[in-house]
């Protein structure tokens, strides 16, 4: 089913093997896929994907003036994956950012150093809620790079992503996974197909995850989730599909491990002036300065309904409908080294509490087809989309104390505000809510967008093909404050275009060169409270001189010239690309404490990829990335010509497989990640790291497979989120899961 139809929800199963492929080919003579996605050949692996699944691409991935890589779910399932932080480790040039108080717990990529936690969508629907996600439902993801707000509107200054969902087909199958490990970890999936008639096939995806995190004392991770989906009309012209997702999440969550700011240079004021740099304290890694009693429950419920009809094998309209829930709420204790405390072997515990909860609905119709004029071939898309989208927020009251000094002492003489440095006790007796109600100060966000866009490919002849497109997004948003501020109402009105042009040269069939341009729009209010927001909808900082102007959307653009490749019989896709991301009027908070538009940041990179086939028993999949990224004015002169936040200058991945024995399959993941700065002074950071996996799978017979994975297989002791102050997140120890996957 194309990226429209409601091939909709996330859902369950990571089948942990290349095994799940030889499954599904059971029967797969007669099996319809929904979905235009393309694996080319039947190595094992499957790792080279040669079409998105979403059709506003009008040209093959070899011949899109873009960098767009696919993550397919055969590599998800050898490295036994779970979460989309896991499937991100393939993509260089991605990290993840740390969560803090005001910005919620969940996924918070950034692409080419650009927060992108907006701009993940599942199935080209946005996905605005702020939750870490699963992979059980997913038949891959697709990692778009560069400014793209003309292929999902607002945000995307440094690309999306797009997760890709399963959906039912025209066969009978079933594919079950159950995987033990280390850190009491559990895990059970299970993905049925069955065709109920001719005509109307259904799928169900499960997952129930339980475990904890290698290397960290508390810490543990527990969620289920179930995603059904039906489908009438396969192999006829029409097609309806209706989808549900639901995932649930219970966590301790983590709260790393803090950072060690220099002797004198922690002001009383908290403020961290003068400070050349710092990094995390040198203390066991398994600290954990949270409390046991700490939480974090979320909820997400995704129902969509798709509809399709193929006016000829050259035209298809379809439609979209989707409405979406997720909420979340926490108490969730950081180490806060804003008073130096750190320096006297000392933490204080800062809490942050949030619930919050937020909705959409949106509606989504495309029309696709191919068609010709005189000489000229098109491959076009053309589409309207609305959405409305709601959230509010809360914090919960809690039994805390106040203040930030330890001068009292740790444990009971600081009211157990105060814990050791080196020794923490997360058993402290602190009663975490006071009755678990919300504080009473909730915010409001409301967005209304109306858009319409189009895409085309423009074939002139063998050699030289043109892709086009833009979008047009009415964009109309409003933030209601606290009762204590009154319920003040702010709103905004914008309309923002964004394009992308691309010129493509084909020397032969399997290899292009291409030139690009493409544009994005960051307006305000444009997470809905539901991530960091760069273009908050409120006043500036002294609450007076608001200029509708002050508010105006960031505008973004990426110049590319890249290289794409499919070579060794078309079994493998190499990719290449040099590109500039310029923001020119990115907001600054002026020494009055109020707004403008002259903020300016740059990054230059050079990225690599590989995915596929170099024998049909030895598959790879990787890329290297180089990102040169420079603040050049974003209101502090000390700033300026600094490294973005949580942009490292070199990351690499690779991850290959080979079959050894016709039953056995060994592979191998290196992956190495530069220094990285949590804020914009560059007086925070992170080292950089190496990491290294393992995996081997037997084939028992047709029905059975086991495979062994084991994650950080030299125990590094690593950190992969650098918040702006307090502290850094840090990565899983050694561990090791045994699956076995059954198919029938």
């Amino acid at each position: 089913m194309a990226g429209g139809l409601a091939t909709a929800f996330a859902t369950p199963t990571l089948f942990l093997t290349s095994f799940s492929a030889i499954a599904q080919k059971t029967g797969a003579d007669n099996v319809a896929e929904l979905s235009p996605v393309q694996v080319h050949g039947d190595m094992p692996g499957g790792y080279d994907v040669k079409q998105s699944a979403s059709e506003k691409f009008t040209a093959p991935l070899v011949d899109t003036p873009k960098s767009v890589q696919i993550i397919p779910k055969e590599l998800i399932q050898n490295q036994a994956a779970s979460s989309l932080t896991d499937v991100l480790r393939n993509s260089p040039g991605i990290t993840f950012g740390a969560g803090e108080g005001g910005n919620p717990l969940g996924d918070r990529p950034f692409i080419r150093g650009y927060d992108a936690q907006a701009s993940t969508y599942i199935d080209g629907l946005r996905d605005i809620g702020s939750t870490t996600r699963e992979v059980f439902n997913l038949e891959q993801v697709e990692v778009v790079k560069g400014s793209d707000g003309a292929y999902g509107g607002r945000g995307g200054a440094g690309g999306s992503i797009n997760l890709i969902s399963k959906t039912a087909k025209a066969a009978n199958f079933t594919n079950a996974s159950l995987g033990i490990g280390t850190d009491n970890y559990y895990r059970g999936t299970v993905d049925s197909n069955w065709l109920l008639t001719d005509t109307t096939g259904f799928r169900l995806n499960a997952m129930y995850h339980d475990a904890d995190v290698a290397g960290r004392d508390t810490v543990h991770n527990k969620r289920w989730g179930a995603a059904p989906t039906i489908t009438f009309g396969l192999h006829t012209p029409t097609r309806v599909t209706l989808s549900y997702y639901h995932l649930q999440t219970d966590d301790v969550p983590d709260s790393g491990i803090p950072y060690a700011y220099p002797s004198g240079k922690v002001k009383r004021d908290g403020s961290y002036m003068g400070i050349s740099e710092t990094g995390p304290a040198n203390v066991d890694r398994n600290n954990f300065y949270g409390l046991s009693s700490d939480f974090r429950k979320t909820t997400s419920d995704m129902a969509t309904i798709g509809i399709e009809h193929d006016f000829t094998d050259k035209l298809t309209l379809r439609n979209t409908t989707r409405y979406t829930y997720s909420d979340q709420r926490y108490v969730w204790t950081q180490p806060d080294d804003s008073q130096g405390n750190v320096l006297n072997g000392k933490v204080w515990r800062r809490a942050n509490t949030r619930v919050s909860d937020v909705n959409s609905l949106a509606n989504q119709t495309e029309l696709v087809g191919k068609f010709s004029t005189g000489s000229l071939k098109h491959s076009f898309n053309t589409g309207i989309e609305l959405s409305q989208e709601r959230g509010r927020k809360d914090s919960l009251n809690i039994n805390r104390g106040s203040g930030t000094s330890c001068n009292a002492g740790i444990g009971a003489a600081s009211a157990y505000n105060c814990t050791s440095l080196y020794s923490p006790n997360p058993d402290d007796p602190w009663v975490n809510t006071l009755n678990g109600g919300a504080a009473g100060a909730y915010t409001k966000s409301e967005t209304t967008t109306k858009s319409i866009y189009a895409f085309d490919t423009i074939e002139f002849n063998k050699q030289w093909q043109a892709g086009i497109g833009a979008r047009i997004d009415d964009y109309s948003t409003e933030f209601t404050n606290t009762p204590a501020n009154n319920f003040a109402v702010i709103r905004r009105n914008d309309t923002l275009f964004n394009y992308q042009l691309g010129l493509v040269y084909k020397p032969v069939e399997n290899g292009s060169i291409y030139i690009s341009y493409a544009t994005s729009s960051t307006p305000a209010n444009s997470t809905l409270g539901e991530g960091s927001e760069s273009q908050s909808l409120t006043p500036g900082r002294n609450g007076v001189g608001l200029n509708a102007a002050d508010l105006a959307p960031e505008k973004n653009k990426t110049y590319e010239i890249g290289t794409k490749w499919d070579v060794l019989n078309k079994s493998m896709s190499l990719t290449a690309a040099i590109f500039r991301t310029e923001t020119v009027n990115a907001r600054i908070t002026m020494p009055d404490g109020n707004y403008a538009m002259a903020g300016k940041k740059q990054v230059d990179g050079l990225e690599l990829g590989i995915s596929g086939a170099i024998t049909p028993k030895w598959n790879v999949f990787g890329g290297y990335t180089y990102l040169n990224s420079k603040i050049k004015d974003d209101g502090v002169a000390m700033d300026e010509g600094n490294r973005f936040p949580n942009t490292p200058e070199n990351s690499f991945s690779l991850w290959t497989t080979y079959k050894v024995l016709p039953k056995l399959t060994v592979g191998a993941g290196a992956y190495f990640v530069d220094k990285q700065y949590g804020n914009a002074a560059n007086t925070a950071s992170i080292p950089a790291y190496w990491r290294f996996d393992a995996m081997a799978g037997y084939q028992v017979n047709k029905h059975v497979n086991v495979q062994l994975n084991v994650f950080n297989l030299f125990n590094k002791t690593y950190y992969d989120q650098a918040y702006a102050a307090h502290y850094a997140s840090i990565a899983p120890g050694r561990s090791a899961i045994l699956n076995v996957s059954l198919a029938y």
